[in-house]
C-alpha cells in the first residue's frame, strides 16, 4: 500500500518550500526575520494546502524550537497553561501553532495575551479567513499578519513530476494536467487524489480522475488558454447582451470543470462593472447566487448559474460606475490630493445639516471642485440621474 503522499513529502526544509516567494524569495521579508530569529508572533492566512502549516513546522526547526500543534476549534486553555508552565525557565522558548485561528474566543485571546507579551512561547497562528477581523486589536498589535497564496501551476507541476518520478507513477498527459487544474493550487489535495488514482489503475486516466473527483476545487486558477478564453469569451458575451453565446460559454467551463465559485465571482464582478446602475439589482442577484453556489455546489449550481447569466446578459448595460472611480484613483496618484473643508471635518460649527433644509443645501464638499462620475443615463442609472437633478435644482 502506498504511503501517505502528503505526509512522505512535506517539505522539512525552507529550501523546499514550494511558491510564496513573495515572502519567502531571496530578500523577502519574512525569510530574513526567520533567518535571524528575529520573528514575532505572527498569523499566516491563506487557502487550504498552500503551506500554512508546514511552514510553521519549517520554522520550528530552522529555530530549534520545541513544536506544538492546536486547533482553535479543540484549544484548551489548560493544556497552554501547561506548556508555558513547563518551559518557564528553559532557555528555548516553544512555538506553539494554532491552526484556524480565526475561531478562537474573545477569551482564548485574553488568556494567551500576557504570555504572547512576555514572550514566553512563539505564537504562530494559521487560517483559511483573514484574521485581521477575528484577531482583537490587543492580538494585532502584537504579531505580524502574512498573506499566502494558492501555488501555481508551474510550480505544482514541477512538485508533481518529482514525485511521480520518484514514486514511479505512470499518467497519461492529460491526466496530469487535470490532476494539477483541478486541484486549485492545494498540494494536499493533489497528492491525496494522486494517491487514490494510483491505487486504482495505472497509468491514471482523465476518466479515474474526473470519477474521484468531477470538479475542480477552489477558484479556478487554471493557467490554460482554454481557462482564461472561455471566460473571457462568457462576460464579453454578456457585455454584448447574446444570451445564447453567454449559456454556451457557461456550459463549457461547467463541463470543463471549473469551480462554481469562481464563475459566479466574475459575474458579481461583472454585474458592477458592466451593468452597475443601469440595472442596480442584477448585483443583488450576482450577491445571492455567488451565496448559493457555495452551499449547493454542482450539479444544481448550474440552474443559479445559468439564471443569473441570463439576467445580466438581459440588463442595459453601463459602465458608468467603474469609469468613475478609476477616474478619482487615477487623480489620487497623480497627486491631485487637496485639504477638507474645515466645514467637513469633525465638530465643525460651520457645516449645513441638510436634513435641516429640507434634504439638501447648498455648501462646498471638495477644496479644489473635480468631476469623476460621468452619467450615461441608460436603464435605472437615468431615473438616479433624474433624482440627482431634482434634489440639486431645489436648492
Amino acid at each position: 500500500m502506498m504511503a501517505n503522499l502528503a505526509l512522505k513529502y512535506r517539505p522539512k526544509t525552507l529550501d523546499a518550500l514550494i511558491g510564496q516567494t513573495h515572502l519567502l524569495g531571496e530578500g523577502a521579508v519574512l525569510i530574513k526575520l526567520i533567518e535571524s530569529d528575529a520573528l514575532p508572533h505572527t498569523f499566516f492566512y491563506g487557502p487550504p494546502g498552500c503551506g500554512k502549516t508546514t511552514l510553521a513546522r519549517v520554522i520550528a526547526s530552522v529555530l530549534e524550537r520545541p513544536f506544538y500543534e492546536m486547533n482553535a476549534t479543540t484549544l484548551k486553555i489548560e493544556d497552554v497553561r501547561k506548556i508555558f508552565k513547563e518551559y518557564t525557565n528553559a532557555l528555548q522558548k516553544p512555538l506553539i501553532f494554532i491552526d484556524e485561528v480565526h475561531r478562537l474566543s474573545k477569551n482564548q485571546q485574553e488568556v494567551l495575551l500576557p504570555f504572547m507579551e512576555s514572550n514566553a512561547a512563539l505564537i504562530i497562528g494559521a487560517s483559511t479567513e483573514n484574521p485581521y477581523y477575528s484577531l482583537t486589536a490587543a492580538m494585532r498589535s502584537r504579531s505580524h499578519l502574512f498573506e499566502l497564496t494558492s501555488i501555481s501551476e508551474k510550480e505544482m507541476l514541477g512538485y508533481l513530476d518529482k514525485i511521480l518520478l520518484l514514486e514511479e507513477i505512470a499518467i497519461e498527459a492529460e491526466a496530469k494536467a487535470y490532476l494539477v487544474f483541478s486541484s486549485g493550487g492545494d498540494v494536499r489535495a493533489m497528492l491525496n487524489l494522486l494517491e487514490s488514482a494510483a491505487a486504482i489503475t495505472s497509468p491514471i486516466t482523465l476518466e479515474i480522475l474526473k470519477q474521484i473527483r468531477p470538479h475542480a476545487m477552489q477558484a479556478g486558477s487554471s493557467e490554460s488558454e482554454s481557462h482564461y478564453e472561455l471566460t473571457s469569451a462568457m462576460i464579453k458575451s454578456i457585455r454584448g447582451s447574446d444570451i445564447d453565446a453567454s449559456i454556451y460559454y457557461l456550459a463549457r467551463l461547467i463541463d470543463g470543470g471549473e469551480p462554481a465559485e469562481f464563475i459566479a465571482r466574475r459575474l458579481a464582478i461583472l454585474a458592477s462593472e458592466d451593468i452597475g446602475n443601469a440595472n442596480p439589482p442584477a448585483l443583488n442577484l450576482a450577491s445571492s447566487t455567488l451565496t448559493i453556489v457555495k452551499h449547493i455546489g454542482y450539479p444544481e449550481a448550474r440552474i443559479s448559474l445559468a439564471q443569473l447569466v441570463i439576467y445580466l446578459a438581459s440588463s442595459p448595460k453601463s459602465n458608468s460606475a467603474y469609469n468613475a472611480i478609476n477616474s478619482a484613483l487615477d487623480a489620487i496618484k497623480e497627486g491631485e490630493i487637496y485639504p477638507i473643508p474645515s466645514h467637513l471635518k469633525t465638530h465643525a460649527k460651520t457645516y449645513k445639516y441638510p436634513h435641516d433644509f429640507g434634504g439638501w443645501v447648498k455648501q462646498s464638499y471638495m477644496t479644489n471642485p473635480l468631476s469623476f462620475y460621468k452619467t450615461k443615463q441608460i436603464g435605472f442609472e437615468k431615473t438616479l440621474w433624474q433624482w440627482h437633478s431634482k434634489i440639486i435644482s431645489t436648492g
